[in-house]
């Protein structure tokens, strides 16, 4: 018992009372972009990344491509890029992912008050993982935990689409996964909302000229929120719920 209560008191206290106000330490969020210029005729950032997030003439970071790996801001000569731990980055525009020069703070995310309306108080969400690497599931999961605990807030997954309201999809969606996704969205009943979370689910990222990828499904349904991360922060999902839903502020 006394080792139990010592190995409790090394790990400290986990649980996360204001997930609003957080600060993880040592995470990669939200990219700030320098006002000032590129050096002329400098494309090294452009040219290392490996989803072709960053185009140039003018300046543009895509945060749906973008897999947080860091590496643009390394090369940067100038230190144009710098990436924050600010983690409050979905959107419900895809084109708010897009970071231009002088952006630092992300347009804040309007709540929707028909979503507050249906769901603002139990909020039923099924995860379909359409060829994923298993990396935004695991956090996915981990938003339910003790420490983000989604749950406090009338959030929680269920087992079945027949019993859910939202459809959270990760994944690039690959061909062998375009009918089960199909089947799972089908089999929720209505009102119901697609929510994509990470860069694969977004953009299809690494993967998005691949021959077994079929994207499809989001050319119907277009993701009512976007959470970008790979894989996305507990914090970036519960958050982006949140502000979605216009509760827990």
């Amino acid at each position: 018992m006394l080792h139990s209560i010592r190995v409790r008191r090394s790990q400290g206290w986990q649980f996360i009372p204001d997930v609003r106000a957080a600060s993880p330490k040592g995470f990669r969020g939200l990219p700030h972009v320098a006002e000032a210029p590129c050096r002329e005729g400098c494309s090294a950032c452009r040219d290392l990344c490996p989803t072709s997030a960053i185009a140039l003439d003018p300046f543009r970071l895509d945060l749906g491509l973008c897999v947080f790996c860091g590496e643009c801001a390394d090369v940067c000569p100038d230190k144009k890029l710098s990436f924050s731990n600010d983690f409050k980055m979905a959107s419900t525009s895809r084109e708010t992912l897009v970071r231009r020069d002088g952006d630092r703070a992300l347009t804040p995310l309007l709540a929707s008050a028909t979503f507050k309306k249906l769901f603002g108080r139990s909020l039923k969400l099924r995860q379909v993982s359409a060829g994923g690497c298993n990396g935004c599931e695991l956090e996915l999961n981990a938003s339910a935990n003790v420490n983000f605990d989604m749950g406090r807030w009338g959030i929680d997954w269920v087992a079945s689409p027949r019993h859910a309201d939202g459809l959270v999809l990760s994944g690039p969606i690959t061909a062998n996964m375009a009918e089960a996704l199909r089947l799972a969205w089908d089999g929720m009943p209505a009102p119901k909302l697609v929510i994509a979370a990470g860069s694969c689910a977004i953009s299809g990222a690494p993967y998005q000229d691949a021959y077994a990828v079929d994207r499809s499904f989001l050319g119907e349904f277009t993701p009512q929120l976007y959470i970008p991360g790979c894989p996305p922060h507990p914090l970036t999902f519960v958050n982006g719920l949140l502000d979605l839903l216009g509760v827990g502020r």
